[in-house]
């Protein structure tokens, strides 16, 4: 889902855009950082932020002391989370293995090639680090998003967010640490947390970075929580066009005579990522109807009694709720006593599997504990306010835009969303950038961890032109630096890479918020291998939504980034059809990629087509595809329309989270002779050609 006329523009042009940069908010990238970085932390160590950068950067680690938390409550993780913070402020030093990543959790320590001590008691680092903490800060477990507030204290008062438990163990000996703050009882609501927290924090915190992060998570949930469930309606095959929409009728009078039933939505295919989407519910006891709701709305609150890590979605055809991938929801309905009959109507569409039970599951994963540790170093090092405010909540939307109104053009969000339309659509409308990040590892430390960064990719030449089917493939995603991260590492190290032509998306933040790991990926890409900007920009938003008044100095930040880290092609995202006449001349005019290719975000584009833009830009919109059988036809269907007598171009999204590099040569095998695959950047020289436009430099 992210995001100079090369050789030509002279100087006072130059200095002309600066100027323009500096007045919306924006410094230029006249020149590489990392030897005044490296300057200031040798003489004053910590972190090092200038105003023409976009995020900071940190001391270089010299060792580092390694804690494996995989195995401890979210608790301890949330703790340990907090003392990361403070003791990497100054410089990294500590390193936390903590779950949920997609690579084997030693992979990126290993190749960072840095002395380490691995310590399997974590206690043993709180006692080396304690003398640098001045007390806790203990949350309420009652009221689990103050445990947000308190990592933004831990960050302005060098303390560590704590539950009541362990602020017992750290008050006495021999770590006898004082309580700065004791938040229970403090606060009735989380809207009241944060109210406070804007009124009373707010002021002393960096206003350079926003972190949005959940204050919670769902417990743990057994595989046989779901024992007693039958399948009830299932699809027979893949769908992921909304074709099968309809309204089903499910007869659940067999599961009469306990004290209610339980209907659970899954996804029948999860690899695929197209799970159920609910559009309307209708229970009927005898024919009468006992209960009638939209998802997503007030009326459906006193039915569903597990959210699963369902979403809701406003777009189209309205709103609705779905559950993808190991998502679910589950209902609860109370017949009427003595009823005979009880059938259940809802109007669904792609890959349901629905089942049912008059027995109440154990568990729910609307049973929560506090959220682990993730993102909270970063947090607590840069002194960032942390919340969660859901875009959902009338009353938390309104504090949530208040925040985005009082930050300059351009400031970074750091974290994510309840709901990512509406969340990326509010901080856009407020020129606030995003930077998917809740479940980013030591960022502290791969903030520091520099490594060279080349701004010149070799290109292999481009092919002859000929009448043939070209098509292009972009791994999604790279807007999201925990994905770049973690999965997309998981992808990069799949034996299959490299052995056809693939556009890798990739925020070109990394220059400045993990350097190592853009470093890495650039000196281990084949020749097959493009690292494309993604979506949009530096960061996550929507170019249609962002006010006109910083849009330029914004684009031409992030085509600075671009040009530092050799990319030259833009994965873009949005709302509309295809581009703007006002979007892709800006971007034409304040980054100048070589070309962009564009995805739809409001509603998947039917077919691909690759238009010129302001005179010399390929604009080339994409299909989706998020599985092998499926993607195959998807693309031949596509080409039935070629008629041989010209070459014809076909650009292709793929869903990084279904499919693997194994999965797209599989798909680029099955292809015929009448097809090339190629790279983004030789698709768009062959394009320039059949068109008769002068290739790029």
């Amino acid at each position: 889902m992210l995001k100079v006329l090369r050789g030509t523009l002279v100087s006072v042009s130059v200095r002309l855009l600066l100027l323009v940069m500096v007045s919306l908010g924006f410094a230029g990238l006249s020149a590489p950082l990392s030897a005044a970085a490296a300057t200031y932390h040798a003489a004053n160590g910590g972190v090092y932020w200038p105003p023409n950068q976009v995020l900071p950067t940190f001391a270089q680690p010299r060792a580092l002391d390694v804690v494996d938390l995989r195995q401890s409550s979210t608790n301890m993780a949330l703790t340990f989370s907090t003392l990361e913070g403070i003791v990497n402020r100054q410089e990294p030093r500590l390193y936390l293995f903590q779950t949920g990543a997609d690579e084997e959790s030693t992979t990126w320590l290993k190749n960072l090639n840095l002395p380490y001590v691995m310590h399997n008691d974590p206690w043993e680092v709180m006692t080396k680090y304690v003398h640098e903490v001045k007390g806790v800060i203990i949350y309420d477990p009652n009221l689990l998003d103050t445990s947000n507030v308190a990592v933004t204290l831990a960050g302005l008062r060098d303390g560590l967010a704590v539950s009541p438990d362990l602020a017992t163990k750290l008050e006495a000996a021999p770590y006898n640490l004082p309580v700065i703050s004791d938040l229970r009882g403090k606060f009735s609501t989380a809207l009241d947390a944060y109210t406070w927290e804007v009124q009373n924090l707010w002021s002393q915190t960096t206003h350079r970075m926003l972190i949005g992060i959940p204050a919670s998570t769902s417990i743990t949930i057994p595989p046989d929580n779901w024992k007693n469930f039958q399948t009830v309606k299932q699809v027979s095959q893949p769908v992921t066009d909304s074709s099968n929409r309809a309204v089903y009728d499910l007869d659940l009078s067999s599961y009469l005579g306990g004290s209610a039933i339980y209907l659970r939505f899954q996804d029948a295919y999860p690899q695929d990522g197209w799970g159920p989407s609910v559009l309307q519910v209708t229970a009927k006891a005898d024919g009468q109807t006992v209960a009638q709701f939209t998802p997503c709305t007030s009326q459906e609150d006193q039915y569903i009694t597990d959210h699963g890590n369902s979403q809701c979605d406003s777009g189209n055809p309205s709103m609705h709720r779905f559950a993808d991938g190991g998502n679910f929801f589950i209902y609860r309905f109370v017949p009427p006593a003595g009823t005979k009959q009880f059938v259940v109507s809802v109007e669904m569409w792609n890959e349901f599997l629905v089942s049912a039970s008059n027995v109440q599951p154990p568990l729910s994963s609307d049973q929560q504990v506090v959220a682990g540790g993730l993102l909270r170093d970063y947090a607590v090092a840069n002194r960032a306010m942390v919340f969660w405010l859901r875009t959902a909540n009338t009353d938390e939307a309104a504090l949530f835009t208040q925040l985005l109104s009082s930050v300059q053009p351009g400031t970074p969000y750091l974290g994510w969303f309840d709901n990512e339309g509406s969340g990326v659509s509010l901080t856009s409308k407020h020129a606030v950038e995003v930077f998917a990040a809740d479940y980013f590892h030591n960022l502290t430390v791969f903030s520091g961890a520099h490594a060279p960064i080349s701004p010149f990719v070799p290109a292999p030449a481009t092919p002859q032109l000929q009448n043939k089917i070209y098509v292009t493939l972009t791994v999604s995603d790279g807007d999201n630096l925990q994905y770049d991260e973690h999965r997309l590492r998981y992808l990069w190290d799949d034996a299959a890479r490299g052995s056809v032509p693939l556009n890798w998306s990739i925020d070109p933040a990394l220059y400045d918020a993990a350097p190592f790991i853009l470093h890495y990926y650039q000196q281990t890409a084949t020749k097959n291998d493009l690292l494309v900007a993604a979506p949009s920009g530096n960061g996550y938003f929507y170019p249609s939504l962002w006010p006109q008044s910083s849009l330029d100095g914004y684009l031409g930040q992030s085509g600075a980034y671009m040009r530092k880290t050799g990319m030259n092609l833009l994965f873009a995202l949005d709302l509309t059809p295809s581009l703007t006449d006002t979007v892709a001349q800006a971007y034409h005019r304040d980054m100048r990629p070589q070309g962009i290719f564009y995805y739809n975000d409001g509603g998947d584009n039917p077919t691909s087509t690759t238009v010129i833009v302001d005179k010399t830009l390929p604009v080339s919109s994409q299909v989706i595809i998020s599985n092998q059988d499926g993607g195959l036809q998807k693309i031949q269907q596509l080409a039935a329309s070629w008629d041989g007598k010209s070459p014809m171009f076909i650009s292709v999204l793929l869903d990084a989270w279904h499919l693997t590099p194994t999965d797209e040569a599989a798909i680029v095998q099955k292809l015929g002779d009448n097809y090339s695959v190629v790279r983004g950047d030789q698709f768009l020289q062959l394009f320039r050609k059949a068109n008769n436009l002068p290739p790029t430099a």
